[in-house]
């Protein structure tokens, strides 16, 4: 059954995160040898948890261009290890030193922190391995177009340059501005999505105008996700989110929320959910859930 069937969202959701947990699970190592340990901890962190909103946007991208269910449960695959490797970062004291995720111990109060770091860096290695196998492309050049744009969308110009302005953030939050704001959180958390939403088009060997209208659709969803996400820091607990909320006030950083308040920020968010499904209107009724999608995002709890 095709992500397509499913007319309502919250079904799709639910699909897209039991077909790409199993392909998950079948990539992911498992064994008694002496890096047991680090397998134990790869799996703990990335499986049996999370909405698996990004290979949502993997697969219904990929039903767009008629993309085969295994190359794109493959590269759906791949972002969440990648997204999982920068929860296991995020959390280590050096960074965000959150002692939850998804409702659990975060991976480094789990094991401990050496082998959360290497959970980590597997991980984000895993990805690219995934991506580079002739299994989720036949063409070579897809498959190196698939590496490059993961790469760019994770490194120094993409999340993990956003991780790095972030916790500049913390100490400079009286000179941030909206518009430095903006542009931390497209690196940190929209190049990802970005990727995410593009990757279909990337696997159908898509032309540049629907490449360049799901970009745009990324664009405006990754900072309405990032909108949401500073609302529920503030309105959140601690049970409906599975971490810790209300630390971007104790470390006192620059937020959306901070500089324009929750009503305006809210605001915002519905503006760019709107945009972004507007973003669609090419695709006709085969976008649906995509805009679905964009309502969702800035609807959630968690």
């Amino acid at each position: 059954m095709p992500l397509s069937s499913h007319r309502q969202f919250d079904q799709a959701l639910a699909f897209a995160a039991q077909s790409v947990e199993r392909t998950m699970d079948r990539l992911l190592p498992r064994g008694d040898e002496g890096e047991a340990r680090l397998f134990e901890a790869m799996r703990y962190s990335s499986l049996g948890g999370g909405k698996r909103l990004r290979a949502f946007f993997v697969l219904a991208g990929a039903t767009l261009f008629k993309v085969a269910a295994l190359p794109a449960l493959r590269t759906a695959s791949a972002i969440e290890f990648i997204h999982a490797y920068s929860l296991i970062h995020d959390d280590l004291p050096a960074m965000d030193d959150d002692d939850l995720r998804r409702g659990k111990p975060s991976c480094h109060k789990q094991f401990d922190e050496a082998t959360a770091i290497l959970a980590g860096d597997a991980l984000q290695a895993l990805a690219f391995e995934v991506l580079a196998h002739d299994e989720t492309h036949g063409d070579p050049a897809v498959r190196m177009a698939l590496v490059a744009e993961l790469a760019r969308a994770t490194g120094a110009h993409g999340m993990v340059g956003g991780q790095m302005l972030d916790l500049l953030a913390e100490q400079q939050a009286g000179e941030r501005s909206i518009g430095a704001i903006t542009r931390l959180q497209r690196l940190k958390t929209g190049a990802l999505i970005s990727f995410s939403c593009t990757a279909g088009a990337i696997l159908g060997k898509a032309s540049d105008h629907p490449r360049m209208a799901l970009q745009a659709y990324a664009h405006d969803l990754g900072l309405a996700f990032q909108i949401a996400d500073d609302l529920l820091d503030v309105e959140g607990n601690v049970v409906e989110l599975g971490k810790t909320p209300g630390k971007d006030i104790v470390a006192g950083k620059a937020t959306f929320v901070s500089i324009l308040g929750v009503k305006r920020a809210r605001a915002q968010a519905e503006m760019l959910a709107r945009q972004a499904a507007a973003h669609l209107d090419s695709f006709g009724e085969a976008a649906d859930l995509l805009r679905q999608a964009a309502n969702f995002v800035i609807a959630r709890r968690t």
